[in-house]
């Protein structure tokens, strides 16, 4: 269960949150979204899959963590084993909030059920004069950053769809005790249906920033055999 509220200086003078990685603190997921604009720098650790919601019809992109849900194959007991975390999962457990007003400006809200909220341990969010730490400061940031490229990620994903860009896979993935397990409901890139585009659907494409997040994703499928590897308990390069 959540329970979102808006972050408030005197409601939450004393919280404090706990920054460090581990699965009893919300990490143990087997993926985040993860918005366009952040592929270049999530392809160097992470494959980037896209899912259907089946709810409301949407496409998201999503790093992938691991293969099976609450599995995560880069926590570890000294915290998180890559250099980079997609947005989306970093800032929790803050979030933007909106109210009816579209013009209203967001405001940071956070989920006080959240294993990292404490008024015991970890990082502060007010100073004992109710001004923002250097966290929370650090969190505003973010999370406006992570709102503009989530309302930027539509276009991107709304192309992929116009021009068919996108095809359901399976991965079959071998476990330790020498069986597999299907990985199974994901679409990735269809590189074919990118290399032979038009000449001017390219340039659609790449005039409206598309190109380069596209070619990203299509990189992060070699992080399948990372994953594969941190599975079996090889490591990962």
């Amino acid at each position: 269960m959540t329970q979102h509220a808006v972050l408030d200086s005197l409601k939450h003078r004393h919280l404090r949150v706990r920054t460090a990685r581990a699965s009893a603190l919300g990490d143990a997921v087997m993926a985040c979204l993860v918005m366009p604009a952040e592929f270049r720098r999530a392809q160097a650790h992470y494959p980037i899959v896209f899912r259907r919601d089946l709810g409301t019809g949407r496409m998201s992109a999503l790093a992938l963590f691991g293969f099976a849900n609450g599995e995560n194959l880069f926590v570890r007991d000294n915290g998180w084993d890559a250099p980079w975390l997609p947005l989306a999962h970093a800032v929790q457990p803050f979030l933007i909030g909106r109210n009816a007003d579209p013009d209203a400006t967001p405001q940071v809200h956070i989920d006080l059920a959240s294993p990292r909220v404490s008024e015991t341990e970890g990082e502060r969010l007010f100073d004992d004069m109710g001004n923002p730490t250097a966290l929370l400061e650090d969190v505003a940031q973010n999370l406006g950053d992570l709102d503009a490229a989530y309302q930027a990620s539509d276009a991107f994903l709304e192309a992929l769809e116009r021009h068919e860009l996108l095809e359901l896979f399976a991965l079959e993935v071998p476990q330790p005790d020498g069986s597999h397990q299907s990985l199974v409901g994901f679409h990735t890139i269809n590189e074919e249906r990118l290399r032979t585009l038009p000449a001017d659907v390219l340039g659609e494409l790449h005039a409206a920033g598309h190109l380069m997040p596209l070619f990203m994703a299509v990189a992060s499928v070699g992080r399948f055999a990372d994953l594969i590897a941190r599975k079996s308990g090889l490591g990962a390069s």
